[in-house]
């Protein structure tokens, strides 16, 4: 009986590297996806009169659209940066990309904060912001691949899905710490103030961060299946190649799969608060308050989810949480548009329960749907797809069809025909629960 199995059994609680990873790869995500929702809560609130000041002054509304299409142009270096983390991933180990991509993800997401707006600078202002924003999706191209395979190879049989979900809540505590800190800031300062120098603070508050995440990343050790796999000399030489050979079918379900997801969690993430404000004229602070707590039900379900997963098996849970979120995508508009924020906090609080159904068996079921020597490199790719397919653009398309149609249900339209999109994607996957990892 290994050492881990004696202190599980004897003591009837989680041995101390299991801990270990589960802490790891919680706070670790949730520090690089505070750093890239805080960008994308800024492009909603300041970064078009910042950074694209001229076409704010003349045409507001496409200033805006502009200010979240940055959002998405990161997105699409993320399956670079999936392509190379997963290579030297499923070459040199899980552990060293987890480390470079939380160190590059900081330094870029700390730059912002330094960086000079448009009236001191003019047009170098918004290229630089773009190349910084390059940087974000490189890193968490690669961010996610690692932390997932880090949680679940680690987990015993019969638990992965609850492990995997470790990882996942880090994006909405991500999102919760984000979301706290604009709140704080908005709450206790001028809005004037606010632009003028206040909206630098959250970005700078990444260093401190990134020290302590890489500090608790470092003592987390290698990968067993990893280790395992260097023992049998399994590691093939070219798993991009391989990859796309023999289980290129895999990636192309692992990306449509997440269409959905990740389109209605950049809603959450990036455009509730910003249509709440602007076009419902709701108090700031008030919004950003209800929007924090309202992530704390994405946080309790993805963490349900991964654990029913262990039970009902991942490919039934996910079909329950995208049902949910087509039958929601709708109604919860109407809720919204009565402008009042307690009506505003139900709305975005039910809809978490299709999120995180949909979201916290997804490291487990990725995983299980890739051999061990490739898996790295097929679950970062299929992520970083599915994010350009899903929420890459999500906010833009959320703000032209609002700007096109006048009403805000088309967007709940837009959602819900992503979500069966997605249904559609897992149900064509054989349920892969219990797959050796080492195969």
């Amino acid at each position: 009986m290994s050492t881990e199995a004696r202190e599980r059994t004897q003591t009837g609680r989680m041995p101390a590297e299991e801990r270990r990873v589960l802490a790891g790869t919680l706070v670790g995500t949730s520090i690089e996806w505070y750093d890239f929702f805080i960008y994308a809560q800024a492009a909603g609130l300041v970064l078009a009169p910042l950074f694209l000041a001229p076409l704010a002054e003349s045409n507001p509304g496409l200033a805006q659209v502009l200010a979240f299409a940055t959002i998405g142009i990161s997105f699409l270096f993320r399956p670079l940066g999936a392509i190379v983390a997963g290579y030297l991933g499923d070459k040199l180990g899980r552990k060293k990309m987890l480390v470079f991509t939380l160190i590059m993800m900081g330094v870029s997401t700390s730059l912002i904060g330094f960086l000079p707006t448009y009236a001191a600078i003019g047009i170098a202002a918004p290229i630089l912001l773009i190349l910084l924003r390059i940087l974000q999706g490189f890193s968490a191209g690669g961010e996610w691949g690692g932390a997932a395979l880090m949680a679940v190879e680690h987990a015993p049989n019969g638990r992965r899905g609850f492990f995997g979900a470790f990882p996942q809540i880090g994006v909405p505590v991500g999102m919760i710490l984000a979301t706290f800190t604009l709140w704080v800031l908005t709450s206790s300062m001028s809005p004037e103030a606010f632009m003028e120098w206040g909206w630098r603070i959250p970005f700078l508050l990444s260093i401190v961060l990134i020290i302590v995440g890489y500090v608790i990343r470092r003592a987390v050790e290698e990968s067993p299946v990893f280790e395992e796999l260097l023992k049998r000399r399994k590691e093939s030489s070219t798993p991009l190649r391989e990859l796309f050979k023999h289980n290129s079918k895999q990636v192309v379900l692992t990306a449509v799969i997440f269409i959905a997801n990740n389109a209605a969690g950049y809603l959450l993430i990036a455009y509730f608060a910003t249509y709440a404000v602007t076009a419902l004229g709701m108090d700031r602070p008030s919004v950003l308050l209800a929007t924090t707590f309202a992530s704390f039900g994405w946080l309790i379900f993805t963490l349900f989810g991964g654990r029913v997963s262990d039970r009902l098996g991942r490919v039934r849970t996910f079909q329950i949480g995208y049902v949910f979120l087509a039958l929601w995508a709708i109604p919860m508009w109407f809720l919204i548009d009565t402008g009042e924020i307690g009506w505003y906090f139900v709305a975005l609080f039910v809809m978490t329960f299709g999120l995180g159904l949909s979201y916290g068996p997804q490291a487990a079921l990725y995983a299980e749907m890739f051999p061990a020597r490739v898996r790295y490199s097929g679950v970062s790719i299929g992520y970083a797809l599915g994010a350009i397919l899903g929420g890459a653009f999500a906010p833009m398309i959320a703000e032209a069809l609002l700007n096109a149609t006048g009403q805000s249900w088309t967007i709940g339209l837009y959602i819900a025909i992503a979500a069966v999109i997605s249904l559609i994607g897992v149900s064509l996957v054989k349920e892969p629960k219990g797959r050796d990892l080492l195969e």
